[in-house]
């Protein structure tokens, strides 16, 4: 906790309640996790999905008894995007909270739970920065914990793959204004310059804008043979469309928003191909993915995941909080954030298999190694394969003919 910042903590903590959960609370008392994102609005396919997979793994584990003798209960609340509806703490007494899917909602809001010392799990939000604000020596502990890929694992990964495996060289990106978007974009020119690389012109665009006209006429202007996105659904896919009026196509290779339900189907066609890296796709290559799919299909009565990203990410956070608390033998929040740094037994989830996630001064589970690349083909995102990697080839040289 920040030296400066006692007085904080304690009316936070006190709003929250986790003084009362950690000296008053009876055994039967429900465990209240807070579950906070975007369930409305253009980022809502991430959020409903991440608080669906939340959903489902609380009712298996309460179905198998639950924790401690008590049962699991949600405590949802839309941030509806917003950075300033996301600092509007709970008054619910939570012992946790998983969610935040934009990382300008999650940078703002989980100080309030850091100075309440209340562990937090950032299962969708990417920005490297999200559990690097409360490190020493102006913070004792870090209480915010991360299972998605951040975005300086994101970055490289993209580059890697427009320039070993798709063979590009002069690369346009573009990039929304918030603070996903332009963190990401200063991660993709990181990335780059690691190769001597630099991008052949970087656009802005707003979250709401339907028009990219400007932005891709200019990137055509200074000669881009490919485009590297960072940004959301509704968005990304008026690039594509933009593209398609324009006459001019080129590959986009971006963060694995391209595969969100928003992007996929408001650019139809025009989305085919577009490539990113992700942690989880829809295909059962695992038994234990082939069950998480199914129940979620049955559960919530769909064919699709509008974001299987989330969703996976979502469902595998409260297996691994439930793991700590299990482990801590409470839900005091020190004790609980004790456990997490220090897992004694593996948490078989979805995306992976946790093996010590977390360290004292490491808490991203998240490793390099474990994001895959996916593409968009007829509506869904399949995994990248060698005959991808042969089609983009042609593309590439079909566009230095033309």
């Amino acid at each position: 906790m920040s030296r400066n910042a006692s007085w904080t903590a304690l009316a936070v903590a006190t709003l929250l309640g986790s003084t009362a959960l950690a000296s008053g609370a009876f055994a039967a008392d429900p465990i209240k996790i807070g579950v906070s994102g975007p369930f409305t609005g253009g980022s809502a396919s991430m959020g409903v999905s991440m608080r669906d997979g939340v959903k489902l793994a609380v009712d298996e584990i309460n179905k198998a008894g639950g924790l401690l003798g008590r049962q699991l209960v949600t405590v949802e609340r839309d941030d509806e995007a917003k950075n300033e509806v996301g600092v509007q703490v709970s008054k619910e007494h939570v012992v946790a909270t998983v969610g935040f899917a934009n990382t300008g909602v999650a940078l703002a809001s989980t100080r309030f739970y850091e100075e309440a010392e209340i562990p937090v799990f950032d299962n969708v939000a990417t920005g490297t920065a999200v559990t690097k604000q409360f490190l020493p020596p102006d913070y004792e502990n870090n209480y915010v914990f991360r299972n998605a890929a951040n975005d300086s694992i994101q970055a490289g990964m993209i580059v890697d793959q427009a320039v070993d495996k798709q063979h590009f060289s002069k690369f346009a990106i573009l990039a929304d204004s918030t603070n996903y978007g332009q963190l990401g974009r200063q991660d993709l020119e990181a990335a780059l310059a690691k190769k001597n690389l630099k991008p052949v012109t970087e656009e802005k665009f707003n979250i709401g804008d339907v028009d990219m006209t400007a932005q891709l006429l200019k990137a055509k202007a200074a000669g881009a043979d490919s485009i590297l996105t960072y940004g959301i659904g509704p968005e990304l896919a008026q690039i594509a469309n933009g593209m398609s009026k324009l006459g001019w196509k080129v590959p986009i290779v971006g963060s694995w928003t391209l595969s969100m339900s928003t992007f996929i189907d408001n650019a139809g066609a025009n989305g085919e191909g577009a490539v990113m890296p992700e942690t989880f796709i829809q295909v059962g290559t695992t038994p234990k993915r082939k069950a998480f799919i199914e129940a979620y299909q049955k559960a919530y009565n769909i064919d699709r995941i509008s974001s299987p990203v989330s969703a996976a990410q979502g469902y595998d956070s409260v297996y691994l909080l439930a793991a700590a608390i299990t482990q801590a033998g409470t839900t005091d929040g020190p004790k609980v954030r004790e456990a997490l740094e220090d897992l004694k037994t593996k948490v078989d989830g979805v995306v992976t298999t946790y093996d010590h996630p977390f360290t004292t001064t490491d808490h991203e589970a998240i490793s390099k190694n474990i994001p895959v690349f996916g593409i968009v083909k007829g509506g869904r995102v399949a995994f990248w394969s060698k005959d991808d990697e042969a089609a983009a080839t042609q593309v590439r040289v079909k566009g230095a003919v033309n």
